[in-house]
């Protein structure tokens, strides 16, 4: 059931900045085991493109098939909390994402925002429901600037993404210095991307995202029986499983248990063992 509800500063700076930062989100069990699952999707990913320049690193979308450990982050306690005060109950993940950034002194970084050409031109309301966000989970310390760090500009999500070349050199542009177990919250109209890795150690991250249910999922389309089989009610409901069978309107006007589903109260039908 959700309790943990946004502080009236949160509030204030996810309307005001456009993210969030969440110190200590994951515990350090946690975050060792989705290290060594992250390492294992690097080390198949050079395997199987033994011609693939590892120096650019890897974003393996999809990754929920790999591991039960990426299925658990789908809905974590507290955090999924969070995403519902933001969302509402009406919404679906879209992606579940591994990003592995290696010291790199050729790259030069990027900032962009979500959702391609059309919905960079689309933005919401302070008092609004956004559309998407997404969570970005740091695996490792960021600890200084050009490490492969989160860079955004706080308070873009609210202007019109500028059609001249933006970069992580553009005035206004903040890079989050943050510990391993430490998240983001930011919206897909938040100018955002990341900086060069110009240090000697490798970034690793794992981006969940959010949308409404209205949406198309961003990596996959639907999920396998062996996927859904391992997942709880909720975790079913938000990747696209509506209890039934599919007819027009189906992720538009949510089945009338939507709401107890999302905010886990219902019990009955837990994961499978």
């Amino acid at each position: 059931m959700s309790t943990r509800k946004l502080t009236e500063e949160q509030k204030r700076q996810w309307a005001t900045d456009g993210y969030l930062v969440l110190k200590g989100a994951l515990s350090k069990p946690k975050v060792k085991r989705l290290i060594r699952e992250a390492d294992r999707i690097y080390r198949k990913h050079a395997r199987q493109n033994p011609d693939a320049n590892l120096k650019n690193g890897i974003s393996r979308r999809n990754v929920l098939p790999e591991s039960d450990a990426f299925i658990d982050l789908i809905d974590p306690p507290d955090i999924f909390d969070l995403v519902l005060d933001l969302l509402g109950p009406y919404i679906q993940l879209s992606m579940a994402e591994v990003t592995v950034r290696p010291p790199n002194p050729e790259a030069s970084g990027f900032i962009h925002t979500d959702g391609g050409q059309a919905l960079r031109h689309i933005r919401v309301t302070e008092t609004s429901w956004p559309l998407q966000l997404k969570i970005q989970y740091f695996l490792t310390d960021v600890n200084r600037p050009d490490s492969g760090n989160f860079a955004l500009f706080p308070g873009s999500h609210l202007r019109p993404y500028p059609e001249a070349e933006t970069s992580v050199d553009t005035p206004g542009a903040v890079q989050l210095c943050v510990k391993a177990g430490d998240a983001a919250i930011f919206p897909h109209a938040l100018w955002h991307g990341a900086s060069p890795n110009l240090s000697k150690r490798t970034r690793k991250t794992l981006i969940y995202c959010y949308s409404q249910m209205c949406f198309r999922t961003f990596d996959f389309n639907g999920h396998s029986p062996d996927v859904l089989d391992r997942c709880t009610p909720r975790q079913r409901r938000l990747l696209g499983d509506l209890g039934g069978d599919w007819s027009p309107g189906a992720y538009f006007y949510a089945p009338g248990d939507q709401v107890e589903v999302i905010e886990g109260k219902k019990k009955s039908g837990q994961k499978k063992a």
